[in-house]
């Protein structure tokens, strides 16, 4: 089967959805450009691993090593981490340091390793200790408000906390909405209209530099495992 994938949402304000994979084989994954930071955590050949995972501005390939299996947590947009600037992690990440299949080290303290299941239970301890965070002004903007500052001071803000601007971020979500509706079927025109790109080619470039499928692709479920949450994760 290659991979499996398995995704929530979550309730807690801090966190946008928590996923899991499993591999029977080496393979590669079609990466996703996205907006969010994360957590993840990993074992492979009896060896446990941590990191911290960047927003990517672009789609690309990932490899996938046999035996192992991943818990992720994806964080709101608009959080991040105490230690480590968002915009330093984007298109990239790090790994975290001293991690055993029981705990892992994160701004100076260890903490222990999360399943599934309690996933937001480590944030909320990571929030309650401040090592996440989030910047008012931009949780005020993503919810609709119009903060009394500047438009210069709002990007520049809003920059700091996602490490993308604005339109970046509204692109990369479009793009994802676009890949998840043709995927449940939905004819590419109406697409277009929906979701208000100028035409067809302009949604086949869209999906070129974010999703790394076609139209036809995702409607008709091909092309190999890819980081989103589709019908097409349990593909090989």
């Amino acid at each position: 089967m290659g991979l499996r994938f398995g995704t929530r949402r979550s309730d807690s304000p801090w966190v946008d959805s928590v996923w899991t994979c499993t591999s029977d084989r080496v393979t590669t994954m079609t990466s996703v450009a996205g907006v969010r930071w994360g957590l993840v955590f990993w074992e492979r050949a009896g060896r446990a691993f941590a990191g911290v995972t960047g927003p990517e501005t672009r789609t690309g390939t990932a490899p996938v090593p046999e035996g192992a299996t991943f818990t992720g947590i994806e964080f709101a947009v608009g959080t991040s981490l105490r230690a480590i600037a968002t915009p330093a992690l984007v298109d990239g990440g790090i790994e975290l340091p001293d991690t055993t299949r029981r705990t892992f080290r994160l701004d100076g303290s260890r903490w222990a390793t999360p399943g599934p299941d309690d996933a937001e239970a480590l944030v909320d301890r990571l929030v309650r200790a401040g090592i996440v965070v989030r910047d008012p002004l931009v949780a005020e903007l993503l919810r609709g408000g119009r903060p009394a500052v500047s438009g210069r001071t709002v990007e520049r803000r809003f920059r700091a906390a996602t490490g993308m601007t604005r339109g970046a971020v509204r692109q990369i979500e479009r793009a994802r909405t676009a890949a998840e509706l043709l995927a449940a079927g939905e004819p590419a025109g109406e697409v277009v209209t929906k979701l208000e790109y100028f035409d067809e080619p302009h949604l086949a470039r869209a999906l070129r530099s974010y999703v790394g499928r076609t139209a036809r692709q995702l409607r008709a479920g091909v092309g190999g495992a890819i980081a989103l949450d589709l019908d097409q994760r349990r593909t090989s």
